[in-house]
């Protein structure tokens, strides 16, 4: 698989995953609930990380 299309995948299921723990937030048991809210928070942010990374390795140009 393409690093490029795993990296999309991720980010994919990343902001998908803040989606739901967003969404379903009234549902989930107050204990799930901190630990979901964390843990999509570290995704995310990795996310915007791997977004910001790519930007840059796109505008260097290596041949």
């Amino acid at each position: 698989m393409d690093p490029n299309s795993s990296t999309i995948i991720f980010i994919i299921a990343a902001f998908s995953l803040g989606l739901v723990v967003i969404l379903k937030r009234d549902t989930l048991p107050p204990k799930m609930r901190r630990g979901m809210a964390i843990v999509s928070i570290s995704l995310i942010a990795f996310a915007f990380f791997l977004i910001v990374y790519s930007l840059f390795k796109m505008g260097t140009g290596t041949s």
